[in-house]
């Protein structure tokens, strides 16, 4: 597997790419190629171009969850697309996974719009949808989680904003939030994008879903901002136990997290442009 980070909270020294609040990373096994979320802008489209990435010719698009910084970069594919289709250029229409939930309008504080920009109905017009909760197996060795079990008692985050459905608005509890996974010869690589239910919680689904117990990398946003002792402790605690290879953290991970967590386990530097291989 092929991994590579299109955009990031962080840019690497060096590389010149753009960062941003947001995540985006292309993964690419036994000849599939997965855009795994979309970021805030188009910056992941750029950076793409700047590394000279093919992003015309996606098999799936994988959502982690609905917010806006890994699903409003969207709007800048499909005009992408759209616009290479009319110079009647090749492109690819890519099958788009995600929790039914992904899809729903979500607010924050001041009631603004932090979900997706646009409805299923218009989203469906332009890739095919497979909504689930289950886990979709895409290649023999990658999968994404579906929706993930909150089994740690440590690793129980709060409502994060409000969710909209047509029965009514709710806390929500971001059960749309997923993952992927990937079973390498050396142990599990566990890919999150924002790890609303816990990164823990997250490596534990992997676990579950693809039947091994080795983890040989943990990466992507483990959404430790301003995290309590009580969590962040035992967080630490788990991964550090795990006796992993590496641990990639980023995106919605705050410094003080990022060195609590090099107290004990081997956390790596991440940005745009950072392309690992597994």
């Amino acid at each position: 597997m092929e991994l590579t980070f299109l955009v990031d909270n962080n840019s690497l020294v060096g590389n010149y790419f753009l960062a941003e609040p947001g995540l985006s990373m292309l993964i690419e096994d036994d000849g599939l190629r997965v855009l795994f979320d979309a970021g805030y802008t188009d910056a992941f489209l750029i950076n793409a171009r700047r590394m000279g990435i093919d992003m015309l010719h996606l098999d799936r698009i994988v959502l982690s969850h609905g917010h806006f910084d890994h699903t409003w970069g969207l709007d800048a594919l499909i005009r992408h697309h759209f616009e290479s289709v009319s110079q009647k250029m090749d492109v690819t229409r890519p099958e788009l996974v995600a929790h039914p939930h992904a899809v729903t309008s979500k607010s924050g504080r001041e009631r603004a719009e932090t979900g997706m920009l646009m409805s299923e109905d218009k989203l469906a017009r332009h890739y095919p949808l497979t909504l689930t909760r289950e886990p979709v197996q895409l290649t023999e060795r990658l999968v994404v989680l579906g929706e993930i079990e909150r089994v740690l008692d440590f690793d129980q985050p709060a409502p994060f904003g409000d969710r909209h459905d047509p029965e009514g608005s709710i806390k929500d509890p971001l059960v749309d939030d997923t993952a992927m996974a990937y079973v390498s010869d050396q142990g599990l690589i566990v890919i999150a994008g924002c790890a609303h239910s816990g990164i823990c919680n997250t490596v534990e689904q992997a676990k579950r879903v693809t039947g091994v117990d080795n983890v040989h990398t943990v990466l992507g946003g483990f959404h430790l901002q301003d995290a309590k002792p009580e969590r962040l402790d035992p967080t630490t605690d788990y991964l550090a136990a795990l006796e992993l290879e590496s641990l990639y953290c980023c995106h919605c991970t705050d410094l003080a997290a990022k060195i609590a967590l090099a107290r004990k386990c081997p956390v790596k530097e991440v940005g745009s442009g950072l392309k690992l291989s597994f």
